[in-house]
């Protein structure tokens, strides 16, 4: 669903550790060149598309994502990275 909106370029959603709910969806986004798109809009965007427990509540927005050689996007490392306290 993050890949349907028009100023997404990649995206990766993981579930992190939440005090309330256990765990709760973070997505990661890595805008196209030139676009902008706020928290709220990604959030909108997803809540009109998916039930209310997929929505993502925490979006964070990166450069690039980390991938292995092939190319692939390596959730284990954004999910280990979102649980570590900060």
């Amino acid at each position: 669903m993050l890949y349907e909106h028009p100023a997404v370029k990649e995206a990766a959603a993981v579930g992190v550790p939440d005090p309330y709910r256990g765990e709760t969806v973070k997505a990661i986004i890595v805008l196209k060149e030139g676009m902008q798109a706020s928290e709220e809009e990604i959030i909108a965007h997803c809540r009109k598309n998916l039930t209310a427990y997929k929505v993502p509540r925490i979006v964070e927005f990166r450069a690039e994502l980390p991938k292995t050689n092939v190319g692939k996007i390596l959730r284990r490392a954004l999910r280990e990275e979102a649980s570590r306290p900060q």
